[in-house]
């Protein structure tokens, strides 16, 4: 199984590189990510100027990496067009150091980097740990990542799935559980600030923190109630796949792969 891992905060990013270690263990993994931090760019990709990649000592070692002057987006397309020899089986985007929660998915380069992915056909995984001012728990990221890789490659979940993973900033023993949630109808990005800085005026876009859900049904919730979120995501919500592919994840996912999670985190 070749597993393309890829990011938006840039080629040297540290969740990164703990992601390609871990599903080094699932398979042959290659690393194509931008060149420097592409955070809110959604899915854009470049048109206008030539995309400039060089390949790269890798972090971890027997991985081929490359880094791309240019977006997630572009790093995806290049990977799966021209720079991977052999079939990809799988886009990996993160881990994303913040949550990709409701609306933020629509401007997230975690998110837009596995869209680009799963529009072209691959199963893809878009990961992410809730930040906070305590540390963050990439590691446990990673397994979960590592667990899903393994289903789609032993063919136990749908092969058109994109998924959006959130993991609450907690140790494992301390996670409640797995939930498959829907995204909440709420982003951070709500509130626009003026200022002057003596010579104009300028506008500021300010982050707002996401109220705290009600709804149980929703990712917002089971994170911050201290589950994992997995939310299906899908460009075509009344399509068929889309309807097999919720019903597959209600039918007992969430504690099959918690348990194997416990079991993992216990080695």
């Amino acid at each position: 199984m070749k597993i393309l891992v890829t990011n938006d905060d840039g080629i040297l990013a540290e969740g990164l590189w703990i992601l390609a270690k871990e599903l080094k263990n699932v398979g042959h993994v290659v690393v194509v990510a931008p060149d420097r931090e592409q955070s809110g760019i959604g899915a854009a990709i470049t048109l206008k100027k030539p995309l400039r990649v060089q390949k790269v000592r890798p972090l971890v070692p027997e991985i081929e990496a490359y880094s791309v002057e240019g977006t997630p987006g572009d790093s995806v397309i290049l990977a799966l067009e021209k720079l991977v020899k052999d079939e990809i089986a799988l886009v990996v985007s993160g881990i994303n150091p913040g949550p990709n929660l409701g609306h933020d998915v629509l401007v997230s380069g975690t998110v837009g980097a596995a869209l680009q992915g799963y529009l072209r056909g691959f199963p893809a995984l878009a990961i992410s740990v809730f930040l906070r001012e305590t540390r963050l728990y990439l590691d446990d990221a990673a397994k979960v990542a590592a667990l899903l890789a393994e289903r789609i490659a032993s063919n136990a979940l749908p092969a058109n799935i994109f998924l959006n993973v959130n993991l609450p900033d907690l140790p494992l023993a301390k996670i409640r559980g797995v939930k498959i949630t829907r995204l909440v109808n709420e982003g951070h990005i709500d509130t626009v600030e003026e200022g002057h800085d003596g010579k104009r005026e300028y506008y500021c876009l300010v982050p707002q923190k996401i109220n705290k859900g009600k709804d149980r049904t929703t990712d917002v919730w089971a994170v911050q109630q201290g589950y994992i979120s997995i939310t299906p995501l899908h460009i075509y919500q009344d399509s068929r796949a889309a309807l097999i592919a919720d019903s597959f994840f209600t039918a007992g996912l969430g504690t099959d792969l918690f348990q194997e999670l416990k079991k993992k985190g216990g080695q």
